[in-house]
């Protein structure tokens, strides 16, 4: 494709595109179907990726480029960024969050932003589905005692309150995984509960789930599982209040942010064996190896592999290379991020 100048309109069919983010990144997401899927929609830029926008080779890239292919660890694209890529018009992110790199710079001069975080909702809403199924057969607890004592337990002698039968399951937020997570529970013999300030009743029906309080949602739920987004509003939400007001061997799911949660209240009610915890993610996300939540009863915390990992990053490429194809054919993006929502976005 022949050089323009800044402004002409861009023949779409087949953009130049150029791909930034840390080459630990691009090693996981670009493999040779994942270039070939993106080269398919686009001209790419020769590899290495960027990962610094100052270098003489970035700013070399940049001038021709109109879509930016992002990753994790994609450099900010700011003012000085946008000074060298005259011709940028569209950003697709290969992950969820774009908070890292996208500023007000990017929003400024248009350019239209994409995000992959559709793709990597549904294996976080995956696994948070099996820990609501393992936590109510006692999954893991019940394997240790196995492992341990090396006799069954008598099946016909398990208390009632084991099962997943009309068990009662809180959710906290109807974010995109928040709403995964109710999609991929419709099968089962559940009751769904939804506590989220910004939809409404009638909204909440059309999801299949009934609205309630906050404090509802923790006094009723046998699981309530926590998707809200990380903000100012939401920072320590899950209180020692709400934490301590759960119902006995209730299960608290978390795979949003730890600090949504007031940890040590949490540490504090889980030692008490009240309840039991399923985390994901805690505050900080790697946990010193003094920490007490190491140590607490009833406590399963994953090194954070809820979202997408493995075979599964190819369902991000797939997606970015879907929103590229739709941008260049003129179709606009199916998952674009909007600035008016960022403050609500994860």
């Amino acid at each position: 494709m022949s050089r323009t100048a800044p402004g002409t309109p861009v023949d779409r069919n087949r953009p130049r595109a150029a791909v930034a983010m840390k080459p630990a990144a691009a090693a996981a997401l670009l493999d040779a179907p994942s270039l070939a899927a993106l080269d398919a929609v686009c001209e790419l830029s020769p590899l290495p990726v960027l990962d610094d926008f100052s270098t003489d080779r970035a700013r070399s890239v940049l001038a021709e480029a109109e879509v930016l292919i992002t990753g994790w660890g994609c450099p900010p694209i700011d003012a000085a960024a946008l000074a060298s890529a005259p011709r940028l018009r569209a950003v697709v992110h290969t992950a969820g969050s774009v908070r890292g790199h996208i500023t007000e710079a990017c929003w400024e001069r248009g350019i239209e932003v994409s995000s992959a975080a559709a793709a990597n909702a549904l294996p976080v809403a995956e696994y948070t589905v099996a820990m609501i199924l393992l936590s109510g057969k006692r999954v893991l607890e019940r394997s240790h005692d196995y492992r341990t004592l090396r006799r069954r337990d008598d099946w016909l002698e398990a208390p009632g309150h084991i099962g997943n039968y009309g068990r009662t399951v809180g959710i906290l937020s109807a974010s995109m995984i928040g709403r995964r997570v109710v999609e991929l529970l419709r099968p089962y013999d559940l009751t769904v509960l939804l506590h989220d300030p910004y939809v409404s009743g009638a909204e909440a029906a059309e999801l299949g789930v009934r609205s309630v309080g906050l404090a509802e949602l923790f006094e009723r739920s046998d699981v309530v599982s926590v998707h809200a987004p990380l903000l100012p509003a939401t920072r320590g939400l899950v209180s020692r209040e709400l934490l301590t007001s759960m119902r006995q061997d209730a299960v608290l799911v978390n795979t949003a942010r730890g600090a949504v949660v007031d940890q040590d209240a949490l540490v504090d009610v889980l030692r008490q064996e009240r309840i039991r915890a399923v985390l994901d993610v805690t505050d900080p996300d790697e946990l010193p190896a003094a920490h007490p939540l190491w140590e607490c009863p009833g406590a399963l915390i994953t090194p954070h592999l809820a979202g997408s990992q493995g075979n599964e990053l190819r369902r991000l490429v797939d997606l970015a290379a879907a929103e590229t194809g739709r941008w260049a054919a003129g179709d606009g993006f199916a998952h674009p991020v909007r600035r008016e929502r960022l403050a609500f976005l994860a």
